[in-house]
């Protein structure tokens, strides 16, 4: 018989936290703890959660992602496991969230401050701020028409100088195109 593991109601209110896909095979013999009205299951243990479900990132009030598996799944529906000491608070208002971009892969994504990954360099934002340099992140990754004004050599050695910035300092978009004018 599986011991149950209940966290406490508001464990999971206002919270980011990255969950790991993992083969569906992990939840045999676990029993559904509790189920959400989207539909979402939910499997306590004591190392952590599973959360199997068609739908991720922002869920009520949580930022809650699912890194896929290498090579992704087709399922709509995924399973994901994130242990206890994933779960880190989330407050809009606060200085969370850095910046990181992947420039082989050409993506970004925000992470929050308290995430092994942080360097303690990026710039920390709130989630409106993060947002908002994300967005214009992803338009120097994917666009080429704000290149016509400036000169240069190479335009990825370009777009990675004015990302640099953004991510490391608290200069707008316009401050940083200018230095490069």
């Amino acid at each position: 018989m599986q011991k149950k593991y209940k966290p406490s109601p508001n464990s999971f209110k206002h919270t980011f936290c990255e969950f790991h896909e993992v083969a569906l095979e992990e939840i045999n013999g676990l029993d559904v703890q509790f189920q959400s009205k989207s539909g979402s299951t939910y499997y306590y243990t004591l190392e952590g959660m599973y959360r199997f479900s068609n739908h991720w990132g922002r869920l009520a009030n949580c930022k809650w992602r699912l890194l896929p598996l290498t090579p992704p799944t087709e399922n709509k529906f995924k399973l994901g496991f994130a242990r206890w000491d994933y779960f880190y608070p989330d407050k809009e208002d606060e200085k969370l969230y850095f910046i990181e971009v992947d420039y082989p892969n050409n993506t970004v994504n925000y992470q929050h401050k308290n995430s092994v990954t942080y360097d303690g360099l990026a710039v920390l934002r709130t989630s409106f701020e993060v947002t908002k340099k994300i967005k214009q992140i992803r338009n120097l990754q994917q666009l080429t028409s704000w290149a016509k004004y400036f000169e240069y050599e190479d335009l990825e050695n370009l777009r990675q100088s004015i990302i640099q910035e953004l991510v490391y300092t608290e200069k707008t978009l316009d401050e940083i195109k200018a230095q490069f004018l």
